[in-house]
């Protein structure tokens, strides 16, 4: 088997990115907090109470855009903790993760919608759980969190999917409804797209803005994952760096018998 070429490997690659990103890294909060208030400030609040693609744009930046842009923004990783049991990751993530899932599929609800399109005040309340909860996953899929505390490659990975997947399911349920599911924005005082067409425009908008954030992260983290599992020298290190195996003899590549 052939050993990726080193300016192929998944690993070195996302290392020169988060080298880059150093930089810039104070302004992706900033850009963050920027966005989030230009969504809540009208012309955008008014027209996010007419249009169904304008709610839909403040919903993917609140729960996917701007917690990723708050979480790489911040300034270093967490200082290392005292070793946790080996469940607790993966139950932080898993509670993470579920409350993502919940706060995203509440306020995708057709009551949900029709309350934001009558009462603008909430959709403070809906930006401030998004962003919350969002934050929450993006801190368990990136570096942001004390390398003792992490999740594995794999388990990150399946984090991504999971929500992204749960924002498409909400996307696609919209999709195939036959009828406007939020009434609110069925009588606007003027349109200039039909119901329709702001119905599939606002779907299409709930599958491209996660695949552009979650689906770059998954493949990475599952490509580094597996670059490090897939070394064809490593049996051969291994049996000639000192290690033995039980008996004192050196080991043996793997597939061959220990005498």
């Amino acid at each position: 088997m052939i050993a990726p070429h080193p300016e192929q490997d998944p690993g070195r690659q996302m290392a020169r990115v988060r080298a880059l990103a150093v930089p810039v890294r104070p302004w992706l909060a900033l850009a963050a907090v920027v966005a989030v208030a230009g969504l809540l400030v009208p012309p955008v609040s008014d027209y996010a109470r007419q249009y169904a693609w304008f709610q839909a744009v403040q919903f993917v930046a609140f729960a996917v855009a701007a917690p990723a842009l708050l979480v790489l923004g911040l300034p270093g990783r967490a200082r290392r903790r005292p070793a946790p049991a080996a469940w607790q990751p993966a139950r932080r993530a898993c509670v993470r993760v579920a409350v993502f899932i919940v706060v995203v599929v509440a306020w995708r609800l057709p009551g949900a919608l029709d309350a934001l399109a009558a009462s603008p005040a909430l959709a403070v309340a809906e930006m401030a759980t998004l962003v919350a909860a969002g934050a929450g996953v993006w801190l368990e899929l990136t570096d942001r969190t004390a390398g003792n505390l992490r999740l594995t490659r794999p388990a990150r990975a399946a984090a991504a999917a999971l929500s992204m997947w749960t924002i498409w399911i909400m996307a696609y349920i919209t999709g195939m409804s036959r009828s406007a599911w939020p009434v609110g924005y069925g009588h606007p005082a003027m349109r200039s797209i039909s119901i329709a067409a702001d119905q599939q425009i606002g779907v299409a908008i709930m599958w491209a803005v996660p695949a552009l954030c979650f689906a770059p992260l998954f493949y990475g983290l599952l490509m580094t994952w597996l670059g490090e599992h897939d070394d064809p020298d490593r049996e051969l290190r291994d049996a000639t760096s000192g290690r033995t195996a039980p008996g004192g003899l050196p080991r043996p590549p793997r597939g061959w018998r220990s005498p």
